[in-house]
């Protein structure tokens, strides 16, 4: 006789990992929009801005695969406890220096590089938890609820580091360490563990054996190396749109909320996704996606100011849960907890290893060609983005999302990563 599996909504690790998580991104979104203001406050360069986000970025690079081991073999809740205490820690060290008048570009490079750090080992273990705190029939419906956080998070984190900045510099950076105290106190009070039962299994298999696994997936192979040339370009548009928006003349504050709308769509995608997924084939959701980004992108240039920028990131944000919830159900459905951790931090550095390179790329080109003409040549990029997924053999032949998939022994503590 099988026992009925309790909502979401009941789940109660699954609530305070949410909430934690929450907590910590609003404040991660808080201090990333403060960060180019802030640069841009001390030193009046587009190029400084955009070196500092490639600096806090680059570890999205070079440590995905290191992270993903440390996740794997080391307790992931206290992977994510040490997260957050060191992040607060490196940004205590930036608001004393700026409260006392010493901050400086290398200090402020140096708190970016050790939060972007800390910040991909926190992000792989609360993935990879994620199918041992709820059941395997509801793995869908969690990363749809992980997906509502992140697009919540950026919807209402970046508006308020705008508006706290407005306040004072330090603000926004002292308010995302209360957000990482607040997320300590969550990850605390989960009673379940966080992986399986790895046994003899756990310090088994080589540095590299989930970028190994993955290569052997060609339809995730495709997918991580498609998303990682759109990471690519909006991490540089990211930058793009607050020049353009501060060339218009907006206010610190009207450059959070106009990032903050693009964040409403993230949000309405996410809620919708899970319908939206039921309805449409793996490949329609990958090649449809590239081709909206690549016809909407060309819109950006006709705004008028920034909060009808905002409008139509918003279009542009909506379409990015519906691939995030598709593709990341599917990896973490077929995917063997024991590795969980690896393979997420070898799609993690393919996928946003374009990324430290984008604010660098908007910097070089905003300084170069203007607003104007670098909006052209990303438009131009996510045009050949769309090209590729259409005409991949491996997007073509897109697997649907199996109905029943285990990758590991069942328990009652740590279901196997199954979904529907």
């Amino acid at each position: 006789m099988s026992t009925q599996v309790p909502p979401l909504r009941r789940n109660q690790d699954f609530l305070l990992l949410w909430t934690g998580t929450a907590l910590s991104n609003l404040g991660s979104h808080a201090s990333a929009v403060a960060y180019p203001l802030l640069v841009l406050a001390l030193t009046g360069s587009p190029a400084d801005a955009g070196l500092t986000g490639f600096v806090a970025l680059l570890p999205q690079l070079l440590l995905q695969l290191p992270a993903g081991v440390l996740v794997d073999r080391c307790n992931r809740k206290q992977v994510m406890i040490w997260a957050d205490v060191l992040r607060a820690l490196a940004l205590g060290s930036l608001v004393l220096a700026l409260l006392a008048g010493r901050l400086s570009l290398p200090h402020i490079l140096a708190v970016g590089f050790i939060e972007g750090s800390l910040a991909v080992c926190y992000r792989i273990a609360a993935a990879a938890a994620i199918p041992n705190v709820v059941h395997s029939s509801q793995l869908t419906a969690a990363m749809s609820r992980s997906e509502i956080r992140v697009r919540g998070s950026a919807m209402l984190g970046q508006p308020l580091g705008g508006l706290l900045f407005g306040l004072g510099r330090a603000v926004p950076f002292l308010f995302d360490i209360l957000t990482y105290a607040l997320s300590l106190v969550t990850l605390l009070l989960i009673r379940k563990d966080l992986q399986s039962d790895r046994g003899g299994t756990r310090r088994q298999g080589g540095f590299t054996e989930g970028l190994a696994w993955l290569w052997r997936q060609p339809f995730l192979r495709t997918t991580t190396l498609v998303v990682a040339g759109s990471n690519l370009l909006f991490g540089a548009l990211f930058l793009v749109l607050i020049v353009i928006a501060d060339d218009l003349g907006a206010s610190p504050s009207a450059v959070g909320v106009m990032l903050g709308i693009g964040a409403v769509g993230g949000v309405l995608g996410s809620l919708l996704a899970p319908a939206i997924k039921s309805h449409l084939s793996m490949r329609v959701i990958v090649v449809g996606a590239n081709w909206a980004w690549a016809l909407l992108l060309p819109l950006l240039l006709l705004a008028p100011g920034p909060y009808w920028i905002g409008a139509i990131f918003t279009l542009m944000s909506f379409i990015g849960p519906i691939w995030n919830i598709a593709i990341s159900s599917y990896q973490l459905a077929i995917t063997p907890d024991r590795i969980q951790g690896r393979v997420l931090g070898a799609s993690g550095m393919i996928a946003m290893g374009g990324v430290p390179i984008g604010p660098l790329a908007g910097g070089f080109l905003l300084e170069q060609v203007g607003a104007t003409t670098s909006l052209w040549l990303l438009a131009a990029w996510m045009l050949a983005l769309a090209v590729v997924a259409t005409v991949s053999p491996s997007v073509r032949h897109a697997p649907a999302l199996p109905s029943a998939v285990t990758t590991g022994p069942q328990s009652a503590s740590a279901p196997a990563a199954a979904a529907r």
